[in-house]
């Protein structure tokens, strides 16, 4: 994987919520058994940015963000 991290801070609060919502509305993103609204997935996975546990990764190749967990092994392959 070809990428580069965004940090969150620098995308305009828009953006950022675009990003975001895109990210927890993707197919395979279900919460289980357990309805969670929109917003709260937005605010939960915003809380993992800001605490440095998620980091925003634009794909090169494909043109597109994902949302990945700070213990991701594609994210620990672009320190390298």
């Amino acid at each position: 994987m070809s990428g580069v991290k965004i940090p969150y801070d620098h995308l305009s609060p828009q953006a950022l919520k675009g990003v975001i919502e895109e990210f927890v509305t993707r197919d395979g993103t279900d919460y289980g058994e357990k309805e969670v609204s929109l917003e709260t997935k937005i605010s939960q996975v915003l809380s993992q940015l800001k605490s440095k546990k998620a980091t925003i990764l634009f794909d090169q190749e494909s043109e597109t963000c994902t949302i990945l967990s700070n213990n991701d092994p594609a994210l620990k392959s672009l320190d390298e």
